[in-house]
């Protein structure tokens, strides 16, 4: 017995006193795949394959970086944590200053100068000293910050600057009987548009090694930030562009109005009307700017801590002359919705009811016609990917699942809106052409939403063309290895593949460019319409008597942006589709 008792105290003695590194990484359930990549480090620099001085320095940081990870992963949950409390935080005082008169525009302003000069200052700190250390970012993620995406988002973060100029030649005029807050958000939030853009465009590709735990807070911090931003500029255009229903009289005004401030304060000087409407033609450029640089914080949080494979990645020029149905119809289908738009917009405006209603049946006629020609298009691409022989993509990239997430999610929205719509009509039987219509287009957004998610998310999925070529150039070229010189068939293969391969597109390939380019310049129209004013749910009454005015309008101002959203990024998806086809 006391022989037995010795032994369980030695061997308790040597578990406890003998700690390993895989130990460590043992006792954190989620480090498992960090201490495989720290295995394959290990493995590659064995001894039978002695290392240089160079590679072995770097094979130490690499180690290094690991073990932090290791010892640190409670990262992930603590940056998850702040992200949280932020955005519930931020959702309280946006709700706040619309719903209720206490939380005033000034308040949630000095909350948001708040977030942002906390996020400036750990942008700074990362470009000063993080980034500037060896080894910090030795990996970069090739799929991530693609050059259509920043320069969308140089384009969006100009036009954001110049709507923040608009505010400020705004409220400088209202200093003498306002606050002062409303001139410095506006500049505050002007200085983050630029130091943002740098930062994003310069480090969005990066798989930081190092500091991983308060990088991956500051990342969620500038991802809170931009959602908050988001959240408070789709509110305000929100509130601007719904306008209470003159027979629903039980509803207070003062949530649906445009907030400039008290009616007696005067402008100092004659500009103030003009700068005021102008800036809120520029709102949606700066609400996809903040969705755009979300989703590049998102990206580059995934990343971190991230050892990439040294893939070559394959450089996609776009070439617009391999094809010509598609961008010629969807150039037609813009130029149709805008002249619609734009009559739309001029005929609701006006008292009579004829012209009102003439404005309602133009705009639905208009869309749905373009829903239901991209319908057909997303039915030609479908019917295209099934007989196609393509092997999907098994790599593993945080890019590709965002924007798959972020397509779904977003078209949530505009299925909510559809079905609400739809209940309404077919529950109170309504009459008339125009219910009729609304109805329509209701049942045709659902269908194209679902037809256009699978093409996409289909096209997302799929090898692109060029590398399967190159998979079967190399096949071709080791089964005539016997009869040639290896290097004589590869330059003539590669030399016939650049000459023909690219230039003469197959015709599964030519489909699927002009189904792409159609459908990409149709939901540009789609977004432009809603974007920039187009309300039908508001000026068609129907919904309006059925779901009452506060419930109704509660369910398009949360549904409508996300659908705004949906269409910018599917015109973002449908680019990055028809690259690689």
């Amino acid at each position: 017995m006391r022989t037995a008792a010795q032994q369980i105290f030695q061997t308790c003695n040597k578990l406890f006193s003998r700690k390993t590194p895989n130990s460590v990484l043992e006792a954190h359930p989620s480090n498992i795949e960090a201490a495989a990549h720290l295995e394959n480090i290990q493995h590659i620099s064995s001894p039978s394959n002695p290392p240089s001085v160079g590679a072995s320095r770097q094979h130490v940081h690499h180690v290094d970086a690991v073990m932090e990870r290791a010892h640190h992963g409670g990262g992930w949950l603590l940056s998850g944590i702040i992200c949280m409390n932020i955005l519930i935080l931020g959702c309280s005082f946006v709700a706040g200053n619309a719903m209720s008169g206490i939380i005033t525009s000034v308040h949630l302003q000095i909350f948001l100068i708040v977030l942002i000069l906390l996020t400036m200052l750990w942008m700074l700190y990362y470009i000063v000293f993080t980034s500037r250390k060896d080894q910090a970012a030795v990996f970069q993620d090739s799929h991530a910050g693609p050059v259509w995406l920043r320069v969308g988002l140089v384009l969006f973060g100009l036009l954001s600057l110049l709507m923040d100029c608009f505010k400020i030649v705004t409220y400088v005029g209202y200093l003498h009987c306002d606050s002062a807050v409303k001139v410095a958000f506006p500049v505050v939030q002007a200085v983050f548009l630029f130091l943002q853009t740098y930062f994003l465009c310069r480090h969005a590709k990066d798989c930081v090694q190092l500091h991983t735990n308060f990088t991956r807070c500051g990342l969620t911090l500038t991802l809170s930030t931009n959602l908050v931003l988001w959240m408070a500029a789709v509110t305000e255009e929100s509130i601007h562009q719904t306008d209470v229903p003159h027979f629903n009289t039980s509803v207070s005004h003062k949530m649906y109005r445009a907030s400039y401030g008290d009616k007696q304060c005067q402008c100092s000087h004659s500009v103030c009307d003009t700068f005021k409407e102008a800036f809120y033609y520029l709102y949606p450029f700066n609400i996809e700017y903040s969705l755009f640089a979300s989703a590049m914080a998102y990206v580059m949080w995934k990343n971190v801590g991230r050892l990439v494979e040294d893939h070559s990645h394959h450089k996609i020029k776009f070439r617009p002359k391999d094809v010509c149905v598609g961008p010629v119809t969807g150039t037609l289908v813009v130029l149709a919705g805008l002249i619609t738009f734009i009559m739309y917009e001029m005929y609701i405006l006006q008292e009579d009811r004829e012209k009102r209603d003439e404005a309602l049946l133009i705009h639905f006629i208009s869309n749905i016609v373009i829903v239901s020609l991209m319908s057909i298009y997303a039915v030609v691409g479908c019917i295209v990917y099934r007989l196609d022989c393509r092997e999907h993509v098994s790599e593993k990239n945080p890019t590709r699942t965002l924007d798959m997430g972020l397509l779904v999610g977003a078209s949530m929205g505009q299925f909510i809106i559809s079905y609400f719509t739809i209940v309404a009509v077919v529950a109170t039987g309504a009459s008339g052409y125009l219910n009729a219509l609304n109805l329509a287009w209701a049942v045709l957004i659902v269908l194209q939403l679902g037809l256009q998610n699978y093409f996409i998310i289909e096209g997302l999925h799929r090898e692109p063309f060029h590398v399967m070529q190159e998979a079967a150039l190399h096949t071709n070229a080791h089964a005539l290895q016997e009869q040639v010189e290896m290097s004589v068939v590869m330059e003539t293969s590669k030399t016939n593949y650049f000459l023909n391969g690219v230039d003469e597109l197959s015709w599964k390939r030519k489909i699927l460019k002009e189904v792409c380019a159609f459908l990409l310049l149709s939901n540009i129209i789609l977004w432009i319409m809603p974007a920039f004013g187009a309300r039908p749910q508001f000026d068609h009454p129907m919904e309006i008597k059925f779901y009452k005015f506060t419930m109704w309008a509660a369910i398009v101002n949360v549904g409508l942006p996300f659908g705004i959203f949906y269409r910018m990024h599917s015109v973002a998806s449908l680019f990055e589709v028809y690259l690689t086809s």
